[in-house]
């Protein structure tokens, strides 16, 4: 198949957050099944070219309407597995270093996007079979393949979108319609109108053929009240064509048996590599050299999504009465990065924190930790508990979305259990949570190596999941296919 990629990340290029990672791996993976897959992002200000890049000789003509045309240039660079990567470079749009930012253009930034990379298809004589859009930012590609492209070769092409976090919808100005010349019954209620404005995600629900989401619980989530976020009624009206893939992580920049940004090596057979990233992990973060102390880790954006504010009501108590590290690195909301701050200097030794992001720490506190901490309000899928238990660290987890999908509970069964799952989202269920952690760790030994090694033998690898969405991508061209011929 010819699949043409629409995201406003890819990992390393530019990236946010997990959505780069997983257009990157899934991209990837495609590309190595045999598919012919281009991923189409912004060339940011922050993304520089180098000897591997190429420009595409003619400027790319985008027609905004019949009496309007905008020309932007296009660079590609060979991706990983055999993909292309395609920059529309737009300095108007793309200039600044940052890939969303405080802006009010939104709307307009990444619907010229989503035009420049269908109609550089078209420039380029390359149809597409399947358009697969990344959140909200591409919420408009199957809009355009529904309407003003919709008698173009590239118009037949099937539309997938990938929902990342409903939470994020992209809530734009209406007058991003006029900008597109999208025509304006759109502008209703079943259709993109939200409060006036435009909803860049709703439009991609009621027009894309297929739909996806990032784990199968997440799937469910997302049709209730309670996580639809306002978008439920539509994720019900579209339920038979919307389905779940957990991601899949990449196993080569996770390994613990190669990983290049951890002293020591190890594999489920032999783990004493993973005791000497334990004290490599306590030495970075000023941690006292107890090696006999459970180390819980976490690596996170500070928001409130993340349960964290639930963790802050009870670290105090928790440092000041059991034998147990915190190794905390990420940022986010000012009062919980400095709330964590003060953790750090009122229990010197016992927690490790680091503002901002490391990239070798995030890997050495995989490897370093006995314990990696999601207690997550939702979370559409999650990464980290998957890094975790390839790297032997058992995930206690807020038993939601892709966190239910992917960790095993111990309860009573350590034979198959790779984690530690609790339902309820308050202090009180992550504090049982984490003293049963710690129950397990000092009272529980057998069976704290037997999850271990139940966790690293997990297969979190991308074939999967790749196998997953070309399923999806056959279903979609068929189905679009009968929209054409009414089938």
């Amino acid at each position: 198949m010819k699949i043409l990629m629409i995201s406003p990340e890819l990992a390393p290029y530019a990236k946010a957050g997990g959505l780069g990672d997983m257009v990157a791996s899934l991209s990837k993976a495609l590309a190595q099944m045999g598919h012919e897959v281009r991923i189409c992002i912004p060339r940011y200000g922050s993304v520089n070219h180098d000897k591997t890049w190429t420009r595409y000789p003619n400027s790319v003509a985008v027609h905004l309407d019949p009496r309007r045309t905008e020309f932007c240039s296009v660079w590609s660079a060979p991706f990983a597995g055999g993909a292309t990567v395609y920059f529309i470079e737009y300095d108007v749009f793309f200039g600044s270093d940052q890939i969303y930012g405080e802006r009010t253009d939104h709307g307009h930034r990444f619907g010229f996007q989503t035009l420049a990379a269908l109609d550089f298809c078209l420039q380029d004589g390359w149809t597409p079979d399947i358009v697969h859009a990344h959140d909200w930012t591409a919420g408009l590609a199957s809009v355009i393949l529904n309407t003003t492209r919709r008698h173009t070769p590239v118009g037949k092409a099937a539309s997938v979108f990938t929902v990342h976090n409903l939470q994020h919808q992209g809530l734009v100005n209406a007058d991003v319609l006029n900008y597109l010349a999208l025509p304006s019954w759109l502008l209703t209620p079943n259709n993109l109108e939200c409060f006036g404005g435009v909803n860049l995600l709703k439009g991609a629900l009621y027009h894309s053929t297929k739909i996806t989401t990032v784990s199968p619980t997440y799937a469910h989530e997302i049709q209730t009240p309670q996580y639809g976020f306002g978008l439920d009624p539509v994720l019900l009206h579209r339920w038979n064509d919307l389905s779940g893939i957990v991601n899949g992580i990449d196993t080569d920049e996770w390994n613990p048996a190669s990983d290049k940004y951890i002293p020591a090596h190890y594999t489920a057979d032999d783990l004493s590599g993973k005791a000497q990233c334990k004290t490599a992990l306590q030495q970075a973060l000023g941690l006292e050299q107890d090696y006999g102390a459970p180390i819980f880790g976490i690596v996170a954006r500070l928001y409130d999504q993340k349960g964290l504010d639930l963790l802050s009501d009870i670290l105090p108590d928790l440092l000041s009465r059991a034998r147990m590290q915190i190794a905390l690195l990420g940022s986010g909301e000012r009062w919980l990065e400095e709330h964590f701050l003060w953790l750090a200097n009122k229990f010197p030794g016992k927690c490790g924190v680091r503002i901002g992001y490391d990239n070798a720490l995030a890997h050495l506190i995989e490897a370093g930790s006995d314990f990696f901490l999601m207690p997550s309000s939702f979370e559409p899928c999650g990464l980290n508990q998957m890094y975790s238990m390839r790297y032997g660290t058992l995930p206690i987890v807020r038993a939601t979305g892709g966190l239910a999908d992917t960790v095993r509970p111990w309860i009573t069964n350590p034979a198959k259990g790779t984690g530690i799952l609790f339902a309820d989202a308050t202090s009180s269920a992550l504090m049982d949570a984490i003293h049963r952690g710690l129950q397990l760790y000092f009272n529980y030994s057998g069976d704290f190596s037997q999850l271990r090694r139940n966790a690293m033998a997990c297969d979190f690898s991308w074939g999967t999941s790749a196998k997953a969405y070309e399923a999806v991508y056959q279903d979609a061209i068929y189905t679009r296919k009968g929209a054409f011929f009414g089938r």
